[in-house]
């Protein structure tokens, strides 16, 4: 009997899993709008009702879809910082490049991420899950401004490295500046908001 019951729990832990598995591979491939829960079900092999047993609501299951997304992310900004041994202002610029290059690299996932729907429903979850990336950005900050309030000088880098990645994935910042990486809009959002490196 006990057996019986790990193994029914495991399977619902599998199946589970695997709608994640499912969106997460769907958002990749064809971005946001084919979220359904009638084709994650499809491709997950189940019927159309079965997303409902794990997620009630089709904004639970886009949440846990979502919380993939905030979790890679979050190893990438700190694969970037790295063990923290150099200066505050090259992790920044590590951090950064490791932001854009998740949004421009990963657009259906970035889009859900951001969604305005899924971050205000505070059942969900998903403010804690990037709560801790911006508190690293807001402690590094703080060490090269330390003037400043770092957590509004954090909240506007991070709304200029937003719309680098919006406007750079639209081909809008390509036209208007003639760039063609977005390395040296990195630099100068991060000359803006923390003044010139070196000085």
């Amino acid at each position: 009997m006990e057996a019986s019951r790990a193994t029914g729990t495991d399977m619902d832990t599998g199946l589970r899993a695997r709608l994640v598995d499912v969106g997460v591979e769907l958002v990749a491939q064809e971005g946001v709008q084919a979220l359904t829960l009638r084709e994650i079900a499809r491709r997950a092999g189940v019927s159309h009702g079965a997303p409902r047993r794990y997620f009630p609501t089709h904004l639970e299951l886009l949440s846990a879809i979502a919380r993939r997304g905030f979790d890679e992310l979050g190893a990438r900004a700190t694969a970037a910082v790295g063990d923290g041994d150099a200066p505050p202002r090259a992790q920044l610029t590590g951090l950064g490049r490791a932001y854009l290059e998740f949004a421009l690299g990963n657009r259906g996932m970035y889009e859900l991420m951001f969604r305005h729907d899924l971050l205000e429903s505070g059942h969900l979850g998903l403010r804690d899950t990037s709560l801790p990336l911006f508190g690293r950005l807001v402690e590094l900050v703080g060490q090269v401004r330390p003037d400043a309030d770092a957590r509004l000088v954090a909240g506007t880098l991070w709304a200029g490295l937003h719309g680098i990645a919006q406007l750079w994935g639209w081909g809008s910042l390509q036209l208007a500046t003639g760039a063609d990486d977005f390395a040296p809009l990195l630099g100068s959002v991060l000359d803006a908001h923390l003044g010139p490196e070196g000085v």
